[in-house]
């Protein structure tokens, strides 16, 4: 490997998750890659100073998690688990969606009925003009892609706030969606492949053939990324770390398609597989992920995000990023919409209206900052994770919506006053 030029001081060297302790860093420093000790000490440095990142929620994951089971037997069974696995989907999705728009220190209030007028728009094609279903998906996808567009347009260019824009286009998208279906009215969903995707699961064979794929991409794109960092001379991480973590794929995700893979049908006929909405959210997220960690619109989004004088004497062209932020958060708001349509069977003028506060919770819960250039997709999907197992575990109490929507509320503030906490101590640690 390359040497590098050792820094003039321990905390300029950077891994791919950040600073390493002062040991580590001396090590790499010299061209050393460092032990798994190492970077446990900088991981833990890292959070003293406040990068806690999902921590949290997975720690919130954890203790719900074994709170539920004792208070309920039927929360860890496998009926429980596929279905807040098919609760958590569209969630995930909007959540995702807000994190391209978060990242760059916006808003978008109206995702939830820009994906709710797209699927309407989706359903009208189908039932009513008899349209082949993917040619109308397209269709729909174009136009919550032209309404990001605008609202891009309207942040970038004319200077409006994103929360102005969007406030006016959740309202209005809101009148839009009841011209169109009518007051009362509500479409059935007719479409068999699309209501499959939240009611139907995989052949067992196909659970298990998609974790195989999740662990060799892992290993592969690990891999992959030590060799681009070795070629440029940049520090990696101990190979240790990557079979760490292709374990751990192996072994959870191995638990989980083992328990889906059983029979968890009451009735005659025999539920089992992973639910095939799985495999779909998670695909999507892996592409999202790549684009913002591997791609260079992903740097620029981060930068733009972070400080955007900067990024724009950098040369980044930050209305550009900014506007294809809103477009891809429309854009996946379809999906979102989609899979609530799935689900439910059928699309009416109140689709995508209450959910979108509980996107941008589920993203900042997860551990995006809402301050922008912090975060990650997979975040965002922990944080909807984790709001799904409230809104499961408080139903299988028997808790009232209200007690729910009240236990969500306090979650959300606990985690916007860690993030507040976090940014102050990055500051005070001149790591902000």
């Amino acid at each position: 490997m390359t040497n590098v030029e050792k820094p003039s001081t321990p905390s300029e060297v950077q891994t791919e998750t950040g600073p390493l302790s002062q040991d580590a860093a001396a090590l790499i420093g010299t061209g050393h890659e460092g032990t798994v000790a190492d970077q446990f000490r900088g991981y833990a440095q890292r959070v003293k100073g406040g990068e806690m990142g999902s921590l949290p929620a997975l720690a919130g994951l954890v203790v719900l998690g074994i709170l539920f089971t004792s208070l309920d037997s039927t929360f860890f069974t496998k009926p429980n688990i596929a279905n807040l696995l098919t609760q958590t989907a569209a969630l995930m999705m909007l959540s995702m969606a807000l994190t391209f728009v978060i990242l760059i220190a916006e808003i978008d209030l109206s995702a939830g009925v820009t994906g709710g007028s797209a699927v309407a728009i989706w359903v009208l094609l189908v039932n009513q003009h008899s349209w082949n279903w993917v040619l109308a998906l397209l269709v729909a996808l174009l136009c919550a892609a032209t309404l990001g567009l605008f609202i891009g347009v309207f942040v970038a260019k004319v200077g409006v706030p994103s929360f102005v824009v969007t406030l006016g286009l959740f309202l209005g998208l809101q009148g839009f969606m009841l011209v169109l279906l009518g007051g009362s009215g509500a479409y059935r969903v007719q479409t068999q492949a699309v209501s499959d995707i939240m009611n139907k699961s995989m052949a067992v064979w196909a659970g298990w053939a998609m974790l195989a794929v999740i662990v060799v991409g892992s290993l592969l794109t690990g891999l992959y990324d030590r060799r681009r960092r070795q070629a440029a001379g940049v520090a990696t991480r101990p190979i240790a770390l990557l079979w760490l973590r292709v374990a751990a794929w192996i072994v959870a995700g191995g638990f989980i398609v083992s328990l889906l893979s059983q029979d968890r049908s009451t009735g005659v006929f025999p539920i089992e597989g992973v639910p095939i909405v799985v495999p779909i959210a998670l695909g999507i997220l892996w592409i999202g992920q790549t684009v913002l960690d591997r791609t260079r619109f992903g740097l620029h989004v981060f930068a733009v995000g972070g400080n955007p004088e900067a990024a724009r004497r950098a040369g980044i062209n930050v209305a550009r990023v900014r506007i294809v932020c809103f477009m891809t958060c429309s854009s996946l708001a379809v999906l979102s919409g989609l899979f609530t349509a799935s689900q439910v069977g059928i699309v009416q003028a109140t689709l995508g209206r209450d959910i979108v506060l509980s996107g941008v919770g589920a993203a900042v819960i997860g551990g995006v900052s809402l301050f922008g250039g912090r975060g990650r997709l997979s975040q965002a999907a922990v944080g909807a994770l984790l709001i799904s197992m409230i809104t499961n575990g408080l139903g299988l109490l028997g808790l009232s919506a209200g007690t729910k929507f009240v236990v969500t509320g306090a979650v959300l503030l606990l985690a916007v006053a860690v993030d507040s906490i976090s940014r102050k101590g990055r500051a005070s640690s001149g790591r902000a």
